[in-house]
């Protein structure tokens, strides 16, 4: 039987179903800037990962842009702070998450220190796993805010809210350039002593071994839903259903500081306690539902046509 003699109704189920999966597995990442300086955001694919629209562009002070990420998307982004061209050279630099290219596109990761959200998309169970990672250090307040999908499994926002560049450990501060006077990113500890209990390397390469250290729990404190660690995993890996839009920002917790310039108080962001910031758990409820119905839309669908198959194949 060819598809011309296939019933018409046959024809119009196998229409519906190929118009299915091309919108679950849609995903947009609104990148918004709300620190009180230009921020230049890059991204990275993973290996084996289709390419991006872009890898690297510049957000002024409460700009956004929304990025049409590849359906099973794999890869990393980062803020860049007080960038500039050489006029002699014309190579475009950073102070802060420079990734080395020399224009404002990148080809490479993030130089460390750098905050790093972190995301495989369509990864195993039909869902997206997503992070904020300090284990190469931090230089800018990130938060992830899951904007749509199912509330499956740990499907709520993340991410480091809080500038703790004024409040990094001496022995871990980066400096901008010559002036010793402001800290504008603050070093894990593998890359400031390179001993292998703080990079997790060697006989410490696994979680029996390496633990937490005061350095990790400095940023744990500060941040307690991001990666502090290598092996940092049960409390900082979150996960949603397979299309969920994401919505990144850059300094969510002010609008006025420079960079490099301490938040002197995190008050928009509720506390479990003295000492731990906690994010919200974002409402998913509409999402919920949203997914439910084409979930059962998908369902009767797949059952007409092993219906209608058995009738005439």
């Amino acid at each position: 039987m060819t598809m011309a003699s296939l019933p018409s109704s046959l024809h119009l189920l196998l229409s519906l179903l190929s118009l299915l999966s091309p919108v679950a597995i849609s995903t947009t990442f609104t990148i918004t800037n709300n620190c009180g300086y230009t921020v230049w955001p890059g991204i990275l694919s993973g290996a084996g990962t289709p390419p991006v629209p872009t890898t690297g562009f510049s957000l002024s002070h409460g700009e956004s842009r929304a990025v049409a990420m590849s359906p099973s998307w794999s890869g990393r982004l980062w803020g860049r702070s007080l960038c500039s061209t050489d006029p002699s050279t014309a190579k475009f630099s950073c102070s802060t998450g420079d990734c080395g290219s020399g224009t404002l596109a990148c080809s490479s990761g993030a130089a460390p220190p750098t905050t790093l959200a972190e995301f495989t998309l369509a990864g195993s169970g039909g869902l997206d796993f997503f992070d904020v990672s300090l284990v190469d250090g931090y230089n800018l307040p990130i938060v992830i805010v899951p904007q749509s999908g199912a509330a499956t499994g740990k499907c709520t926002a993340t991410g480091c809210a809080v500038d703790i560049n004024g409040l990094c450990p001496s022995d871990l501060r980066v400096f901008a350039g010559d002036d010793e006077g402001k800290s504008v990113a603050c070093r894990s500890a593998c890359e400031a002593f390179g001993k292998p209990e703080f990079c997790c390397s060697g006989e410490y390469g696994n979680p029996n071994t390496c633990k937490p250290s005061s350095y990790s729990e400095f940023f744990k404190n500060a941040c307690p839903r991001a990666y502090s660690y290598a092996y940092d995993d049960a409390s900082s890996t979150f996960t949603c259903a397979t299309g969920t839009d994401y919505e990144i920002t850059f300094c969510p917790a002010t609008t006025s500081q420079k960079a490099g310039e301490k938040i002197p108080t995190a008050a928009k962001v509720p506390l479990i306690n003295d000492t731990m910031v906690f994010m919200g758990v974002v409402d998913t409820s509409s999402a919920v539902a949203t997914h439910t119905w084409s979930t059962i839309f998908a369902s009767v669908i797949v059952f007409w046509l092993t219906h209608l198959h058995r009738l005439f194949f």
